[in-house]
């Protein structure tokens, strides 16, 4: 059991437009934690230069940085109640991260299957950054010895390479409990949304056919039209959980309805049992505009004034180096560095 106080650290990566997947998978649940325990929500950008994402271009990766930022604040994360800041601002991820290249083992790394994932193929051409990259999520985390992270099932592996990071480095260097081993947290169900496209893939900014996935950034009519578009089947709604076997584009539209509306997904199958899909993706088309078109509305509020936006990580990086610096000053008497 951590001895630690509870600390939520989660962040995403600055790369294209945030999607409806990322809102009810993670930002719905971050705006809800913010009322349950102390929050640093991070804009990770040194994750974003590990694969060639098309951020190569510097005002390209800020432009998507102030993006993001204003993604996370228009969800509802109040950037007063917690602390919100680009990772590059506190040079302490990067400087735990090295100390935990020497911590970590190569064997951990291999298991990693994100890293097959996003590498494929061509793993020689991969960035050494890709590949270390779980060891500098550790560092995310660690550095401010937080002891919960909200995480999907595709970051779930990671997070248990932190524990043992934490644990080996306790060990290492004789301190049973300088770091907390965090742990993973759910906020209500997980919602797995998937591609308006293929229900067998998940919902994804990189997805080629922008007909797959709902953007933070779009107005009422691209969003009604982009569901009212959605691939389904012939096939009534199912009347029940079993009916949905076979059938993922049916479940996914489901699922996105009651995460969209907070009501049980068994509620919603009870509501809609045997309805024509056309009459169920207008339902849908009206609810996902009255939720998603405000954020919308207001990312252009915020994005119109950009330095505000870099006043926002300014002072929340600050706050973030507030925390980090004890905590890396400690980490460098244990390891042996002279100041």
């Amino acid at each position: 059991m951590n001895a630690h106080p509870k600390l939520v650290l989660s962040g995403m990566q600055p790369t294209n437009v945030l999607h409806l997947g990322n809102f009810l998978g993670a930002l719905k649940n971050w705006v809800k934690l913010q009322y349950e325990m102390p929050c640093l929500y991070c804009v990770v950008d040194l994750h974003a230069i590990t694969q060639d994402t098309g951020y190569r271009h510097p005002k390209e990766l800020a432009a998507a940085t102030r993006e993001v930022t204003a993604a996370y604040i228009a969800a509802g994360v109040d950037p007063k109640k917690n602390i919100l800041f680009n990772q590059s601002r506190v040079p302490e991820h990067a400087e735990l991260a090295w100390i935990f290249n020497c911590v970590g083992r190569l064997g951990w790394l291999d298991r990693m299957t994100q890293f097959k994932e996003k590498s494929g193929k061509h793993k020689e051409r991969a960035s050494v950054g890709l590949y270390t990259y779980p060891l500098l999520m550790a560092a995310d985390i660690l550095v401010y010895r937080a002891t919960h992270v909200p995480v999907g099932e595709d970051q779930r592996q990671h997070l248990e390479l932190s524990r043992d990071v934490a644990q080996k480095f306790n060990n290492d260097y004789e301190v049973a409990d300088f770091f907390p081993l965090p742990e993973p947290v759910i906020v209500g169900a997980a919602t797995r949304v998937m591609s308006l496209r293929d229900g067998t893939k998940k919902m994804s900014k990189s997805d080629e056919s922008d007909y797959s996935r709902i953007n933070l950034t779009d107005d009422a009519d691209m969003i009604a039209q982009k569901i009212r578009k959605a691939r389904t089947d012939p096939a009534p709604l199912p009347g029940a959980e079993k009916e949905f076997e076979g059938r993922p584009e049916a479940e996914n539209l489901v699922n996105i309805y009651a995460a969209l509306s907070d009501v049980p997904r068994a509620q919603v199958i009870a509501d809609f049992a045997g309805q024509q899909f056309s009459e169920f993706k207008n339902r849908l088309a009206d609810l996902a505009v009255a939720k998603l078109t405000p954020i919308a509305g207001e990312m252009r509020r915020l994005l119109a004034d950009p330095a505000e936006i870099d006043r926002i990580l300014e002072s929340g990086a600050a706050r973030a180096r507030a925390l980090a610096t004890p905590v890396m000053a400690e980490v460098k008497r244990l390891v042996g560095f002279v100041a």
